[in-house]
């Protein structure tokens, strides 16, 4: 993608900034001569940022602003290692809630409306994101976090919810509840908006026919604001990227070389205006590809492709690369199976052992289903399976991101 001349300014000045000053990047961009930085060409030799840079910046590295100026300190919701500590000024947090607005509205979502938010608060910035967003917008909050379902619902039927913010995994346990205790009547839900974690189609189209909704992506992550950063429009075709806030960048995930528009590989950001913790060339490890062309809906935003991986879920079994992302683009082929699956991955006497558990509908037979899923999986993926089908609902539903693959050869 171009690089717009404003853009480029904002960064290069942003980079002299943080190399004048005692703070993580003074000594990460250390012998590089940042007057010699003359072109997108030029930005694009820089080396990469990576979550390993922001763990050992653990606590506070990354400010690159005086502490008094902090209000703010949010954490990646990974559980394992150390964590990563974002800290943001007013402005930050001002910043977050007007691209978050940005969001609902492209979504047509507007301060009439109800919004229901599900994701978890505290060090975690969905749910304050969430909520960030709807207060600037002028939307009544039913602020619910996760869990305790039957609160949930009944706060979704008394309050008139019109609006769902959660992850796809708990949409989906939330829907298959609201279909269970028949009460679909009572919902007044009319959109969803779904982040954190990727979903194939038959996922989605499972979460909208059965709560009644208009779906749209929203993308984020902790290091760069949070959830809001990005979001899918009625025409359903990527999500725009609020590239006033953040530049991106596609780059091959082995060689980091920058990608041509419509090829997919993993998404950089580079923040624009972010004060607390500026990030210049962050691989994000999503799998996804600039669109190309104008958005029908109008938009003049740039656009990405809804993300279809990460390069750390892949993993590698008797030779073959695989990604969740094919798994499911396999599993919305096969007419029987249900949107819901798990993977576990053994070595045992020397071998690994696949095995894929799927959910099936009520009425297929099971012995059938297990032998062309063995069969199709090995046609078109590559690799012999073990196929076990489960009745919907056997496999475990999540309130936050379902985990789908356990390797446990290590």
């Amino acid at each position: 993608m171009k690089m717009t001349q404003e853009q480029f300014d904002i960064i290069k000045a942003q980079i002299k900034k943080l190399t004048s000053m005692d703070c993580f990047y003074k000594e990460k961009f250390d012998g590089i001569d940042v007057d010699s930085i003359q072109s997108q060409e030029d930005f694009e030799k820089l080396p990469f940022t990576w979550k390993g840079d922001l763990r050992e910046a653990y606590p506070l590295g990354l400010m690159a602003v005086p502490e008094e100026e902090i209000v703010r300190i949010h954490s990646s919701s990974g559980t394992t290692g150390t964590p990563v500590i974002i800290p943001y000024t007013k402005k930050d947090v001002e910043d977050w809630a007007k691209m978050f607005a940005r969001c609902y509205e492209l979504a047509g979502i507007t301060n009439k409306d109800r919004i229901h938010i599900t994701p978890g608060y505290g060090l975690w910035t969905a749910g304050i994101g969430f909520q960030l967003g709807a207060e600037r917008l002028g939307a009544m909050v039913i602020p619910m976090g996760p869990g305790n379902t039957d609160k949930q619902l009944r706060m979704m039927q008394d309050m008139k919810s019109t609006v769902l913010c959660a992850t796809s995994s708990y949409a989906l346990l939330l829907a298959e509840e609201i279909e269970k205790r028949g009460i679909k009547d009572n919902i007044c839900l009319k959109k969803g908006v779904i982040g954190s974690e990727r979903w194939g189609e038959k996922m989605r189209g499972r979460i909208a026919d059965e709560l009644g909704v208009e779906l749209y992506d929203i993308y984020g992550l902790t290091e760069v604001y949070g959830p809001g950063i990005g979001m899918s429009c009625d025409s359903k075709c990527g999500m725009h990227m609020w590239d006033d806030y953040i530049y991106f960048e596609i780059v091959d995930p082995k060689t980091g070389e920058v990608l041509p528009d419509g090829e997919v590989g993993e998404l950089v950001i580079t923040t624009l205006k972010k004060e607390g913790a500026p990030l210049i060339r962050y691989r994000t490890h999503d799998l996804t590809r600039i669109m190309t062309g104008d958005c029908p809906c109008g938009s003049k935003y740039p656009r990405i492709d809804v993300i279809l991986g990460r390069t750390d879920d892949m993993v590698k079994v008797k030779g073959v690369n695989i990604f969740p992302s094919q798994i499911e683009e396999f599993l919305s082929t096969i007419e029987d199976a249900s949107s819901e699956y798990q993977v576990m991955i053994d070595h045992l006497n020397g071998k690994d052992i696949f095995t894929l558990f799927v959910e099936v509908k009520n009425g297929t037979d099971m012995k059938v289903f297990e032998r062309n899923i063995v069969k199709e999986f090995k046609d078109r993926i590559g690799i012999t399976i073990k196929c076990k089908p489960v009745s919907v609902g056997d496999l475990p539903r999540s309130e936050k991101k379902t985990a789908r693959i356990y390797d446990n050869r290590y």
